[in-house]
């Protein structure tokens, strides 16, 4: 009965985001609607549909299940988060608009050379990838569990049919639907968010200060670690990772910078910045207190925590405990999340690969729209792929691994631009690839090596280690001494 409810809360949404396509793409389906949404779109609406873009299903599945390992500590990266988005509207957002950028890694070209805008243009492809596809496999891995493996449904299938539905939607005006699209998503994840939090509430007779005391009494209120160097959740690699984080998974992001991109001038992209930054720490902190709260009610309903904490809220929502209403909204929240994160995605990976890799500025409008339409499809295949590599790897924390990977495949496009930025130098252009694949090597060596002798596990701080690797490698191939001689001989 569960299984139906969710199936006919997905046919319906779908069918209402196939209505907002079309109506936003039906007298615009070239080139320049598809990547810049022609220049036309209202900051407000953009930043509101980020809010959703950013969180994703893996937000409003993880966040709350981080809660039982570490506590509300999470909260100490978002405070970071919020310092990484002032550093983007005040540093990166002018170059952009400046350029008149279609693709942010175009820069990079202009100002180093072709080899690094291609090296940066493919990290990004990497990482997006990789990123996108870790936050769509938890959904369809939700939504097998919770509803295809009662009808002996193959989890291939799940997949290829979730990103079938998202390409319908976005083939035709890629960013100029997205953005409407993710307003909508936004509106119904923050939603559903706040019912489920009413309702679980409820379930557990508090309101008010009532609530708001049994939060801080809780086991699981802490959120700031200063006393423990070694420890992952230290304020200071959580804070200064945060900022980082931030900085290469939005502010050197093709999917991101794409929506602020599609805003009509530079001061109207700062202020989806600032609004967008504002809103991201608030809307944290619910989807945590909503963890501790659901881990009250396990206790209440006497029912195993589960081991895997990303399960924390479909057990509850998917099992009945909270009712049908809680079902409804739950499904609403993670498909919206899910979609307004990989419609995005999935939209910027097609741009990166037509504007970067293939050039496609230089065809004719009707034949630089064919290719990419076969981009679009090509790239969502290769979507489906991925999704099934992390099903057969798995992992107890989906929104951890996305940081891990990032850490190693967003380093290389930190050392880049900051090199780019901060510098006046000029690097052998042919040897940057080069750098650019040994510095997270050499991370990940480093990282095992302190690891066995020391039992010291690197965090996310990873990230900025990875990227001052290829910021040096960069500085030390544009030296006019013997080692950039040296390098030149090989």
């Amino acid at each position: 009965m569960n299984g139906i409810f969710i199936l006919v809360t997905i046919v319906l949404y779908f069918g209402l985001l196939l209505l907002v396509s079309r109506l936003t793409g039906q007298s615009h389906a070239d080139n320049d609607a598809f990547f810049r949404g022609n220049r036309q779109s209202p900051w407000y609406l953009v930043s509101f549909g980020m809010i959703g873009a950013s969180l994703s299903g893996v937000t409003f599945v993880s966040v709350p299940g981080m809660v039982g390992g570490i506590d509300m500590t999470y909260l100490q990266t978002c405070l970071g988060f919020s310092v990484g988005y002032l550093v983007i509207a005040h540093v990166l957002l002018p170059l952009y608009y400046r350029l008149n950028l279609t693709s942010i890694y175009t820069y990079l070209g202009e100002r180093i050379g072709m080899r690094s805008y291609k090296t940066g243009a493919s990290f990004f492809l990497l990482s997006k990838l990789l990123g996108a596809s870790a936050r769509l496999y938890l959904v369809c891995l939700i939504l097998q569990r919770y509803v295809f493996d009662v009808y002996n449904i193959p989890f291939a299938l799940t997949a290829t049919g979730t990103v079938v539905l998202i390409w319908l939607y976005t083939r035709r005006s890629g960013i100029r639907t997205i953005v409407w699209t993710d307003t909508l998503q936004t509106f119904c994840l923050l939603a559903a968010l706040g019912l489920i939090l009413y309702k679980v509430s409820d379930v557990l007779h508090v309101q008010g200060e009532g609530l708001f005391e049994l939060i801080r009494n809780s086991e699981h209120s802490r959120i700031f670690v200063f006393d423990d160097w070694h420890s992952k959740q230290n304020f200071f690699k959580q804070f200064f990772s945060g900022i980082f984080i931030t900085i290469v998974m939005t502010g050197l992001d093709q999917d991101m910078m794409q929506k602020n991109l599609t805003c009509r001038s530079l001061k109207e992209a700062q202020k989806n910045m600032y609004c967008y930054g504002c809103s991201f720490l608030p809307v944290n902190l619910l989807f945590l207190i909503l963890g501790v709260l659901l881990l009250m009610a396990y206790s209440q309903f006497g029912v195993e925590i589960p081991a895997k904490g990303d399960e924390l809220l479909p057990q509850l929502a998917a099992g009945g405990y909270l009712g049908y209403g809680v079902l409804v909204l739950f499904t609403i929240g993670i498909i919206a999340a899910a979609f307004s994160s990989a419609d995005s995605a999935l939209t910027a990976l097609t741009t990166s690969f037509c504007i970067d890799l293939l050039g496609i500025n230089r065809y004719t409008e009707q034949k630089a729209r064919g290719i990419r339409r076969r981009v679009h499809f090509f790239i969502s295949c290769v979507f489906i792929g991925c999704i099934l590599a992390f099903e057969a790897i798995g992992s107890q924390s989906v929104i951890d691994t996305i940081y891990v990977l990032a850490s190693y495949t967003y380093g290389p496009l930190l050392g880049l631009f900051c090199f780019g930025l901060f510098t006046h130098r000029c690097p052998r252009d042919r040897f940057v690839p080069y750098i650019a694949l040994a510095s997270p090597l050499l991370c990940y060596v480093l990282d095992e090596t302190v690891w066995r002798l020391t039992g010291y596990k690197f965090g996310y701080e990873m990230l900025m280690f990875n990227g001052l690797l290829t910021f040096c490698g960069l500085y030390m191939l544009s030296m006019g001494n013997p080692f950039r001689k040296a390098v030149e001989k090989l």
